[in-house]
Formats: C-alpha cells, structure tokens, sequence
C-alpha cells in the first residue's frame, strides 16, 4: 500500500467530522483569497498534478472515453433524431469542429456518425438502443469518478445502488446538453434566417443571434463540467461558484491545446505517413487524452483552490482536504474485510500454514 493510500485511510474518521464544505471562517469569493494563498494553490496544483499521475489517469480516461464514444454517440443521434434534426445538427457540428480539433479526429468519426444517423429507429428499439447507448457510455462517468476520488485523497464510500444512478443521470445530463449545444451550432446561416423568417425576427436580431450563441455554448460547456466535477467524487462540496473555476480554466485549456494540437498535427506531423490509414486513429486518440488532461488539471486547480480556502481560514489542510465524504458505507465494509485477511494472514504466520 502507498504512503499516501495508508495516510487517507487513516484520516477517514477525521474527514467525518471535517467542518461544513462552506465553514464561515473560510473565504467566500475568489477575490478574498491572499496573494501567498493564490500563489500556493498554483504551485500545489502543478506537483499535485504530477504526484496525482494524472497524465497515467487521462491515459486510463482515453481508454474509457473510446469505449463509451460510440454508445454515447448512438445515444445523442437519437435524441437529435426524435426531433427530427439529426442529420442537419451533426453535419453542422462536424463543420465546427473541423474549424478548431485536427481534421483527422473529424474524418475519423464522420462515417461512424453519418451511419449512425442513416440508420432509422423508432418505439421500443430506440428506447432499448437509447438505454443501452446510456449504460455503456456512463463507463466513462464511473472512471472519471474514481479519478476525482484520487485529486480529491479519498476512497469511494457510495454504494453501489446510489452510485449507479448518479452515474447515469451525469450521462444522461450530459448528452442532453450536448444535444442542445449542437442544436445552438446548427442553428446558424441558412437554417437561422429560415427560423428567423418563421417568428418575424429581423437580420439585426439573427446577427446578434450568431455572436451570441457562443458565449452561450461556451457557458454551457463550463456547466456541464462544472456539475461534472461536483457531483462525481465522494466528497461534499463546496458552493458552486468555487468549482467553476476550474471547469472555465480546463475548458479555455482544452480549446488552446486544441487548437495548438491541430496546428501542429496540419503543419509539422508525420502520422499519416508513419501509421498510414491509423494515423487519423492516433491523431484522434492523443486529442482524447489531451482532453482528458485539461478536466483533470481543472480538477486538481479546484482541489488546492479549496486547500487555499482552508489554510487561511486555519484549518490543517496542509495533508489532508478537511471535506466530509458523501458516505463512508463502503470504505467501512472494505476496511472491516481487509481486517479479516489480516486476522487470516496473522493466524497463517502463527501456525506456519498449518491447521490451528
């Protein structure tokens, strides 16, 4: 066991008795943090981040995020396609991210998508594809959880029947928003004058709409992420606004790498002519976990954020977030067996293997 996996275990009854997630003695705004406290969370999130081995942990988030792709991706192509919208809404939202990920990542998943949303489904098969599409796809929410746990130096204390469910309902808020947020990127040019012409809005109105709708998108995105980070690790967190910091931090992150990424991939890469028809496949794989990189760095910003919040209210955090977990039932059931083999193990060695 490592030093730091003994170290949580230890502070497990401390952490029952943490103080409230928004104890009055600490900061309430960003703006109430000190310099030295700012300046300490920033160094604590980047070795934090190393210590974490979040490069390892976006590395397993890629592995997971392959395999809930194309259920979640079968799922949003349905609920697009229940409104009838789906082939204009993902050609749309292809053309967009064709502007800002590699265009490898996009021609990698077009044909996938394309087929997807040529594939008609109605009644009881969409609703059995969909919930299906939701139980896979949520393999990702369960190993970002456990990714949380880990920034957050805690083991997961939630059963499996109240685990389970937040799991689904995270993947079901999250197509839902993704399906809305492609909706918004459909909604432009032609399609937004034929709309416009529809309800009476003028060309100054629809002008307005085409700048506005990305701030909106990107508020949405900074939600969604921000919910994200709230709800999936055990522990009870702080007020929202805390946790959005790092959601907006790991989004404009993502956004520069990405765009930095596909400048690179366009201009000075040789993936195609080294991997062949796979380059598009590894192109693809690396902006996954560059991905993943950001949300986990956004996570670890939020983590020391709140580290800071406690320090300069004097609470010892120095080790230890002093934040109450969401339930102790499984750690308390995991520890009472590793008890047990420890017992097992200690009668083994005393009878030297045989029969007491």
């Amino acid at each position: 066991m490592s030093t730091r996996a003994a170290d949580r275990r230890a502070d497990e009854p401390e952490r029952e008795q943490a103080p409230d997630p928004d104890d009055p003695r600490k900061p309430d705004s960003p703006d109430d943090l000190t310099k030295p406290s700012l300046l300490y969370v920033l160094r604590k999130t980047a070795r934090e981040f190393s210590h974490d081995q979040c490069t390892d942990l976006a590395a397993a988030l890629t592995y997971y995020a392959v395999l809930s792709l194309f259920p979640a991706l079968l799922a949003l192509v349905s609920l697009l396609g229940v409104f009838g919208q789906g082939k204009r809404t993902t050609d749309a939202v292809l053309d967009v991210a064709d502007d800002v990920v590699p265009s490898s990542v996009v021609d990698t998943l077009r044909p996938t998508i394309e087929q997807l949303v040529a594939t008609p489904s109605a009644g009881l098969a969409l609703v059995i594809g969909l919930g299906s599409a939701l139980w896979s796809a949520s393999g990702y929410i369960g190993a970002f959880g456990r990714a949380m746990n880990r920034i957050y130096e805690i083991d997961e204390g939630r059963p499996v029947w109240k685990l389970r469910p937040l799991q689904l309902l995270l993947t079901l808020g999250g197509l839902v928003m993704a399906a809305l947020v492609a909706v918004v990127l459909a909604v432009s040019g032609p399609v937004a004058r034929a709309v416009g012409d529809t309800i009476g809005l003028s060309d100054a109105a629809l002008t307005t709409w085409n700048i506005v709708r990305w701030p909106l998108i990107l508020l949405a995105v900074i939600v969604a992420v921000a919910i994200l980070y709230y709800a999936s690790p055990n522990v009870e967190q702080p007020k929202f606004r805390w946790i959005s910091i790092g959601a907006f931090l790991a989004i404009l992150t993502w956004v520069l790498a990405s765009v930095a990424f596909a400048v690179y991939v366009s201009n000075f890469s040789s993936y195609n002519k080294t991997y062949g028809a796979l380059g598009g496949v590894i192109v693809f794989l690396l902006w996954l976990w560059i991905t993943n990189l950001a949300l986990l760095f956004g996570a670890e910003l939020d983590a020391e954020l709140e580290r800071g919040r406690q320090l300069q209210a004097g609470l010892p955090a120095e080790r230890e977030l002093q934040l109450p977990p969401r339930d102790t039932r499984v750690i308390e059931k995991t520890e009472k067996a590793i008890e047990k083999d420890v017992a097992r193990g200690r009668r083994l060695r005393h009878t030297r293997g045989r029969d007491a």
